[in-house]
């Protein structure tokens, strides 16, 4: 753990609303799975962002989803069948999946 992330998570008050990094810290999940959430609309940013835009996150509904098993465990289960789909579609992590797409222009 980074220490950045050790004082964040050390805050004895948390601010208001808090970033894509920050949020993955407080709900125990990768960086990269927070927007894997949104897409399953399991998450939600503060007010309407562009979807390239900043995304923040209200800290009181955080710290509510993440005290919800049920939540977590949907929002375990859209992670795994999220990267299991890139995987079946023989997507790289660091490239956009191409397979998938030329499959949808075959009609």
């Amino acid at each position: 753990m980074n220490q950045e992330k050790k004082d964040f998570l050390a805050l004895p008050v948390s601010p208001a609303r808090l970033t894509i990094t920050e949020t993955s810290w407080l709900l125990g999940f990768a960086e990269q799975d927070i927007t894997v959430l949104v897409s399953a609309g399991l998450l939600k940013p503060l007010g309407h962002p562009p979807q390239s835009g900043s995304k923040y996150f209200a800290t009181t509904e955080l710290q509510a989803l993440r005290s919800d098993t049920r939540w977590l465990a949907k929002a375990s289960d859209a992670i795994v069948n999220f990267w299991k789909r890139r995987t079946l579609a023989g997507c790289q992590t660091s490239q956009p999946c191409r397979q998938s797409a030329n499959r949808n222009n075959r009609r």
